[in-house]
């Protein structure tokens, strides 16, 4: 396992504030991304296929979140949850499996106003 230490001077209370900020975003990435993407999921033993495993594991997270973040259209502030992706990712391929295996008209479905809403199903609320 690798560790890093890293000497920081704090000099103000605003600083320490900063910094814990930061961290706490850092523990969301690395939290997302070993839940969803498989960061810690590779058994090699040679530093250079782990590198690539954890290259495409975060790169695939970053993907997701600037997916998400173009796809943002209200005036509320962007929230990124991965479970709520990772399930509304499942919900497109799943109606779309429907659409095609049940020979279903897929602009009467894609148009159709609760669309959204079953896109969304079992996403968590932000």
């Amino acid at each position: 396992m690798l560790t890093y230490v890293i000497s920081i001077q704090v000099k103000t209370p605003e600083q320490i504030i900063e910094y814990y900020q930061a961290r706490f975003q850092i523990e969301f990435i690395f939290r997302d991304a070993k839940q969803f993407t498989g960061l810690s999921d590779c058994q090699s033993p040679h530093p250079q296929r782990l590198d690539f495993h954890f290259n495409a594991s975060l790169t695939s997270l970053n993907l997701a979140k600037y997916q998400a973040y173009n796809c943002h259209l209200s005036s509320q502030p962007f929230v990124f949850s991965m479970a709520s992706y990772k399930r509304l990712q499942l919900n497109r391929h799943l109606l779309s499996t429907f659409i095609d295996k049940l020979d279903l008209d897929p602009n009467l479905i894609l148009n159709h106003p609760n669309f959204p809403e079953l896109l969304s199903y079992g996403t968590l609320a932000a």
